[in-house]
């Protein structure tokens, strides 16, 4: 074993800082920097120093500890306090005056100590009070929610479409959700800094196409900080890869196989547990996924040490509700609110309702204005996504442009902030702009989410979701899913390839006679 894998292991099983060595050691701090890093060995008189710093007479007073540097800042409460700062204060916890303990910790090099103050930075926020003045209401149970829903502009119900048409709604939706998703998965993560030259230089800006591997010369990639290379773009694969986003609407359908159209909420962490690896889970779901693991059974899972709360995971995660409940926006969300409360809070739940309530509208309405308030019909008006909402649909109709609407997006939210690019409300902000902007054109929705960054290919997805489901199969271009071939990788254990027609077929069958 090289000296630095040796030297990590025993700082960690004794819990020794660097500090700590080069005082009992006399060797100095940078130079035992360098020895960690590889850059420098040490000689054998100081390795032996090093080793027989904190020996202890008997090992087995010593408890083994954890290899900190294994541990994902999705797995480790400690590694993220700066996020749980910014989501309390956004939450309207009173906590301010803790700021300076929340920095401090967050700036402590990660082991046991950190990891204990996090603890107590825990227990500081499950207790601190709203402040004085907050002035949103935001409820996590269902009866509270629908409580302050502002039911005024509930449309009538519409007939729902019955055999070939409902089906050619299904599939356009699966399809619309995959080219969508496509289109903003090679290039998720990356900033609009870097990606508008990308688009401009290939003759796609604004986008309304694919992103092909064709577009990139090596002197762009080169000058690109984001890794472009190897990536799924539209010319390179022959099915839709595996990806979070896609695999949930999969996973939903083997949920309501297994458990029917009355899942609960622990069936959800069941199917979660059961068919997926920790490593299909990011962010809220990874905290969520690995509490179910603790015996911490939903809502608790999506409380306990979890900054993501309000992340944008449960959003995206709606989309089959919607499907099996066409013109039947409440029950779509109820279902989104079961799943959600898994992993997600407030407005981290709010965003799987919302979407979900859209796509089951989608079903029997063309106006998109009404197909967004059919969503916000589901969620508490005293919410931060309503009103977040409610402001993008108000500008619209007052004359906005589309360039002005989206700048303003991105005067609201730091896209080079984690906390910002991946939150629900920064991203159905997204969602609102590129329905009404896109004015019921799926290319150009799906082009507008994407060409916006943010989560790119999560937009992306929602948007054609929607659409797919209001336009149809027919409707949509084949060059919209020609790259895919009516064909998606999972993840999902058992299921693997799938045909999306199929599916579509199958969906129908969940849906209630």
């Amino acid at each position: 074993m090289k000296f630095t894998d040796r030297f990590s292991a025993f700082r960690n099983q004794y819990c020794l800082t660097l500090n700590a060595v080069a005082d009992q050691t006399g060797i100095d701090y940078k130079m035992l920097l360098k020895y960690e890093s590889g850059e420098v060995n040490p000689t054998q008189d100081e390795e032996a120093r090093i080793f027989a710093c904190a020996k202890p007479e008997k090992e087995e007073f010593y408890a083994p500890k954890p290899d900190y540097s294994m541990q994902h800042n999705w797995e480790n409460y400690a590694k993220e306090l700066s996020v749980e700062y910014r989501q309390c204060i956004e939450e309207g916890k009173d906590v301010e005056k803790y700021e300076g303990l929340f920095t401090a910790a967050g700036n402590m090099e990660a082991g046991e100590l950190k990891d204990r103050l996090a603890d107590i930075i825990y227990e500081i926020v499950t207790k601190a009070p709203v402040r004085e003045g907050y002035p949103y209401n935001e409820p996590d149970d269902l009866p509270s929610i629908r409580a302050l829903r502002n039911r005024s502009e509930a449309e009538e119900k519409k007939p729902v479409p019955v055999g070939e048409e409902l089906y050619d709604k299904i599939y356009g939706a699966w399809l619309g959700r995959i080219a969508g998703c496509l289109l903003g998965k090679p290039i998720e993560g990356i900033r609009t800094e870097e990606l508008h030259p990308i688009l401009k230089e290939s003759d796609n800006f604004p986008m309304h196409r694919y992103i092909r591997s064709s577009d990139l010369t090596e002197e762009r990639i080169a000058a690109t900080k984001y890794p472009l290379k190897g990536r799924c773009f539209a010319d390179t694969v022959e099915a839709m890869p595996v990806d979070d986003d896609t695999n949930y609407v999969v996973l939903a359908q083997v949920l309501i196989d297994k458990y029917g159209r009355d899942f609960t909420s622990d069936d959800v962490m069941r199917v979660w547990v059961d068919y997926q690896s920790k490593n299909a889970y990011c962010t809220a779901e990874r905290v969520a996924y690995v509490n179910f693991v603790k015996g911490f059974r939903p809502p608790f899972s999506a409380r306990y040490k979890n900054p993501y709360r309000e992340w944008v995971g449960a959003q995206i995660r709606g989309d089959y509700f919607g499907y099996i409940n066409p013109g039947n926006p409440e029950k779509a969300a109820e279902m989104a609110w079961r799943d959600a409360s898994i992993s997600h809070i407030k407005n981290g739940i709010y965003g799987e309702m919302f979407v979900a309530a859209m796509i089951a509208e989608a079903a029997v309405q063309n106006d998109i204005e009404k197909i967004l308030l059919a969503g916000l019909n589901e969620i508490p008006k005293t919410s931060r996504l309503h009103e977040a909402i409610s402001e993008i649909i108000s500008d619209y109709k007052k004359g906005m442009n589309k360039e002005a609407a989206f700048a303003g997006i991105h005067a609201r939210w730091d896209e080079h902030i984690p906390h910002d690019w991946c939150h629900t409300i920064s991203n159905a902000e997204i969602v609102a702009a590129s329905l009404l902007y896109g004015q019921g054109d799926l290319g150009a929705s799906i082009c507008m989410a994407v060409e916006t960054g943010f989560d790119t290919d999560c937009n992306g997805a929602t948007v054609g979701s929607i659409l797919g489901m209001r336009n149809g199969a027919w409707s949509i271009d084949h060059e919209w899913t020609k790259p895919f071939n009516d064909l998606l990788d999972t993840s999902i254990f058992g299921v693997g390839r799938v045909k999306l027609s199929e599916m579509a077929r199958k969906t129908i069958g969940h849906i209630e006679k």
